[in-house]
């Protein structure tokens, strides 16, 4: 088996992808096997040559690299996505790590640092440049209430709106039209599912639950 990592560079700058191609040629285990100048051509090359590695711009003319990495993923692309770009904003990282991107990196990083976080990448680490790190503590936090919020029933969850909009258990029951003890006995539920100690939590957790 070949030890070589085939790599497709996606990215509408010429003079980009001359630079990605110059700074992987530092490293013999690289093998550039095409580069496409935007989404399409990116996952036709993707389906055709099963590379190892995509070197995906996220802002492109056309379809974005957002589009470009759902359709690559729906397409069963199995190769490591790292997004090579300039935007630091926090939506986009979330957005790419969530389709399914295995590496997140800023286009201004020093070159040996940027290779090293590719090399990473191809040992089947997430990495994001460092600036970016608080980023996937919020991921994390997010998978976390989404977890605890899934282990609920239907109406642990309705009472926990109820919860997070104020009310208390006797408005609870009249809102919906059980008892007052049935009350209780689901938020008492609902709080050690959660792994909290307060109705208070359960409203913030509920409320910062990613939409």
């Amino acid at each position: 088996m070949s030890d070589l990592t085939r790599v497709i560079i996606v990215d509408d700058h010429p003079l980009m992808r001359k630079g990605i191609q110059q700074l992987l040629s530092i490293e013999a285990r690289f093998e550039i096997i095409a580069e496409a100048t935007n989404g399409i051509e990116a996952v036709s090359f993707a389906k055709k040559l099963q590379p190892d590695l995509i070197l995906l711009d996220f802002n492109m003319h056309g379809i974005s690299g957002l589009e470009t990495l759902k359709a690559l993923r729906q397409n069963g692309c199995c190769a490591k996505v790292i997004i090579l770009t300039v935007s630091d904003n926090r939506q986009d990282v979330i957005a790419m790590i969530n389709q399914g991107a295995d590496g997140y990196l800023l286009k201004d990083s020093e070159p040996e640092s940027l290779l090293e976080n590719i090399i990473k990448v191809l040992a089947g680490q997430l990495v994001v440049s460092e600036k970016l790190n608080s980023y996937l503590n919020e991921l994390d936090q997010e998978d976390n209430i989404r977890d605890k919020l899934s282990n609920l029933t239907k109406r642990e969850v309705q009472i926990l709106q109820e919860v997070a909009k104020g009310y208390s258990n006797k408005e609870i029951s009249e809102n919906l039209h059980i008892s007052e003890g049935t009350v209780k006995v689901h938020v008492k539920s609902l709080l050690k599912k959660m792994q909290i100690k307060s109705r208070v939590e359960a409203a913030v957790l509920y409320l910062q639950q990613p939409k």
